[in-house]
């Protein structure tokens, strides 16, 4: 039967096709060979990590587990200052230029906030009364939304600005990591804005000839945090049952509080537990993480447990620090163990039951700190005063804070108001200089102006009768500001020329308090009284001047710039803070998702950098601490 031409040569096709396949293996057959096998690794054996856990720290949150996104988060963004009189600058890279219109335009700075056209921002740009700028700062680890924080602020490579003296920053976005342009950038994590703060110390007339760099300056507590950050708890062995045992401790110890919308843990998956901060915790998240750490899982034999650590204790004082956490974390019932080493003859396991007992808010531990605090020999003064400024409501506290503002250390001093004033004693007066800062005034018989460099604006005078000192003639801002008192002569005479052209002529009280009113005070309808409308950095400029001139008799002090100086320790500490890879091993995808997503990119932020096989360093500096 004849077959059709396509059926013919479909059935040759088929012989040929194998024969061909047959000659081809014959050929390579000695070339290529089957791969081998891959040996099986078991999932969870690649995820289980070493831990070295101190015999102190058996039982507890942190012998299992390691946090994971608990580091400072640096970030960055290209920003806008503007009333700089003049000082600005019209020039800038145009890609930079380009980015800070589209900002503007998001973020709907324009008029009853729609987004301003672009002939209005060009005009904007193109004023020397304005400048774009750097911005820069630290968020705190595992800062909850809502955190505020200081920014550094100078002005952007290829600008021409003269200074940034008097300038406002405009609302700015802040990302993770270094300055980029474009689609390329991170998420947004928080934002900032306020006015500038340069050196308040800089001779005006000198501008030409001293060191100061107006081009840099500070807006304190101008960022503030738009997320929350991710803080985790990561197990060391896999396992669903211990990820809610853990939880269900941390959730025992820390309870829901008020406005806290979920449980303090939740269990992700049979690797991780989320943690938020509770609220009470948002200005302490170091506090926070290290009680987690120690918290035990078995929470049914508290006492016992008080007990054990107490011998793991004196038979290793060097686990001060980690005993005192672990009673801390073990709550009111730990207390009749502390109690009995505060009068312990070793030092180390002394300080750790009086620290535990004053978080605890056990009152037996007052006259023990008090009497350590008053100690001009021991080492440990500064910390007793902390111990004391943390403590729930007792009037002997404060009785006993009241005299070291006379202490013959000046940093004694300083944190005795420091504690008075977070405890709210009612020895601390306080006034809302117009919302630029807060004037406090504390009696002692050793005057001092202290004035802050972070968080909240303060100026703080101690002593009730600190006057300005007669005869005087202060000349200050080039001659803008002329203030003249005599002996005979109840009042001051003060001249004062605005940077908008301005001129006052008025009188003040030559107490010292109500002439650091006087400069920052603005007249309005509700407080009448004359003022020079100064802002907080020529405020603080004008009595450093007047301490400097010996028409203040007393000590002025001025807090570490700590903005700047952590940083310098962030960058010199670790090269990677800024943006350190997320290295993470394959069974951490999960964590490299959320820090992809938050990137825009492939690799993390150092808000989720995970220290694989590390527990968190608790010896790190606590940017709580300000050194003077």
């Amino acid at each position: 039967m004849d077959l059709p031409a396509h059926d013919l040569l479909s059935r040759l096709r088929r012989p040929l096709a194998v024969a061909l396949l047959a000659v081809l293996a014959a050929c390579t057959g000695s070339l290529v060979e089957d791969a081998p096998e891959r040996p099986k690794q078991s999932r969870i054996d690649r995820r289980v990590i070493p831990m070295d856990v101190d015999p102190i720290m058996r039982g507890t949150i942190a012998a299992e587990t390691i946090v994971t996104g608990f580091t400072p988060t640096v970030v960055r963004g290209y920003g806008l200052v503007f009333d700089l009189h003049g000082t600005g600058s019209r020039i800038a890279p145009t890609e930079v230029r380009v980015q800070v219109l589209k900002d503007l335009q998001r973020l709907r700075l324009g008029a009853d906030g729609k987004a301003p056209d672009s002939s209005e921002l060009d005009r904007l740009l193109g004023e020397e009364n304005t400048a774009i700028v750097v911005v820069e700062g630290i968020i705190p680890p595992a800062a909850p939304k809502g955190t505020r924080f200081d920014l550094r602020i100078f002005a952007a490579p290829g600008t021409g600005a003269t200074s940034l003296e008097g300038g406002s920053l405009i609302l700015t976005d802040l990302r993770p990591g270094p300055l980029m342009l474009g689609s390329k950038q991170p998420r947004i994590l928080a934002r900032g804005m306020g006015d500038l703060v340069i050196n308040p110390f800089a001779d005006p007339v000198g501008v030409s000839t001293d060191t100061v760099n107006r081009l840099s300056g500070r807006v304190l507590n101008g960022g503030v945090v738009t997320e929350d950050l991710v803080l985790r708890l990561r197990l060391a062995t896999p396992s669903h049952a211990r990820a809610k045992l853990i939880a269900s401790a941390i959730n025992s110890t820390f309870p829901r509080e008020p406005g806290q919308h979920e449980d303090t843990a939740r269990g992700r998956n049979d690797e991780a537990v989320d943690v938020v901060i509770p609220p009470s915790y948002f200005s302490r998240t170091n506090d926070f993480v290290e009680l987690v750490r120690h918290t035990p899982l078995n929470m049914a034999s508290i006492e016992a447990t008080a007990l054990q650590v107490k011998r793991a204790l004196i038979a290793n004082p060097g686990a001060a620090s980690a005993a005192s956490l672990r009673w801390q974390a073990l709550g009111k019932k730990a207390i009749p163990t502390v109690q009995s080493l505060y009068e312990y003859a070793e030092e180390q396991p002394r300080f750790a039951s009086l620290q535990a007992g004053a978080y605890l808010n056990d009152p037996v531990v007052v006259p023990h700190l008090l009497r350590m605090a008053n100690d001009s020999e021991s080492v440990l003064r500064l910390d007793a005063i902390k111990l004391l400024a943390n403590m729930g409501g007792n009037p002997r506290v404060n009785i006993g804070l009241r005299p070291l503002v006379d202490d013959a250390d000046i940093d004694v001093r300083l944190a005795a108001f420091d504690a008075l004033l977070k405890r709210g004693d009612a020895s601390i007066g306080e006034v809302d200089v117009n919302g630029k800062y807060l004037l406090n005034t504390i009696g002692s018989k050793k005057p001092l102006i202290y004035v802050t460099q972070s968080g909240q604006p303060r100026v703080v005078i101690f002593g009730d009768e600190a006057e300005v000192v007669r005869p005087m003639t202060l000349t200050e801002f080039d001659s803008r500001l002329v203030v003249r008192g005599d002996y005979d002569q109840p009042l001051l005479d003060v001249f004062w020329q605005a940077t908008d052209g301005g001129v006052l002529r008025e009188q003040v009280r030559p107490e010292l308090a109500e002439f650091a009113r006087f400069l920052g005070h603005r007249a309005t309808p509700e407080y009448p009284s004359p003022g020079l409308n100064m802002s907080y950095s020529e405020t603080i400029g004008t009595l450093h001047r007047l301490w400097k001139d010996g028409y203040f008799k007393g000590d002025f002090k001025v807090e570490q710039d700590r903005i700047l100086a952590e940083l310098l320790r962030t960058e010199e500490g670790d090269p990677e803070a800024d943006r350190p890879e997320f290295d993470a091993p394959e069974e951490d995808k999960d964590l490299a998702a959320d820090a992809k997503e938050r990137s825009g990119s492939g690799s993390g932020t150092d808000l989720d950098r995970a220290s694989v096989g590390n527990p968190v360093d608790s010896t790190r500096p606590s940017r709580d601490t300000v050194p003077r």
